[in-house]
């Protein structure tokens, strides 16, 4: 990886992707393996609580209507960070979520709170977002948040998300967006609980989200 030509605020994020992947090194020789797709309630990645992901944030759903995270809490949040012109990774991300929302009784299902969280503002305008999160094929009240450059940038550095933008002189689209594909799990205050990599299967992520009700009831 070429460093010199990343920005600046990337350098953290590099940083807490090698401290969780320490962590898991850890944890696998010490016997806690963190990747037991399995055995019943095991998630595919599993991190620490009290990691250092997630936060406040201010952006603007596909309304037009400014949301900040306070709008959320009480609520289990499922988020992605993502954009409309993905071609292939962000759908299917999206249709893994819904296939494991699916996958859990609708008492338990409603309790989440499914996000899209754009990582390209600049096309991702509200009524693009409206359009996108209306599919039938992604989970059932999912909520696109999109902003301006800024707020965006902030959100994506408080989860450790990493994007940038690609030149693509070969399509209609102009460009593309690089970026982290995972789905995180945030408690019901906002608190981060775990995520889930593109790898992850609808069984393993419902099997964890019903884990994570029982020990977090409403």
């Amino acid at each position: 990886m070429d460093l010199k030509n990343r920005p600046i605020w990337l350098f953290p994020v590099i940083a807490a992707v090698l401290a969780g992947l320490a962590a898991i090194l850890l944890l696998t020789l010490s016997g806690q393996n963190p990747a037991r797709s399995g055995s019943p309630g095991a998630a595919p990645v599993r991190m620490s609580g009290e990691a250092d992901i997630g936060g406040a944030f201010t952006l603007v759903d596909q309304t037009g209507q400014t949301v900040t995270d306070a709008d959320f809490a009480g609520r289990p949040m499922l988020i992605y960070f993502g954009f409309t012109y993905c071609p292939d990774i962000c759908p299917t991300s999206l249709q893994v979520m819904a296939a494991a929302l699916d996958r859990l009784p609708e008492a338990q299902r409603a309790q989440f709170q499914p996000l899209l969280i754009t990582v390209d503002p600049e096309r991702d305008t509200p009524e693009a977002l409206a359009s996108y999160v209306d599919s039938p094929a992604f989970p059932e009240g999912l909520t696109g948040l999109t902003g301006s450059e800024d707020q965006v940038r902030e959100a994506a550095r408080a989860y450790r998300v990493y994007y940038r933008r690609v030149e693509d002189d070969g399509t209609l689209a102009e460009y593309t967006m690089d970026h982290s594909s995972l789905i995180y799990l945030m408690g019901r205050e906002g608190e981060f609980v775990e995520v889930f990599p593109h790898q992850a299967t609808p069984d393993q992520i419902a099997s964890r989200l019903q884990q994570f009700l029982e020990n977090n009831p409403a």
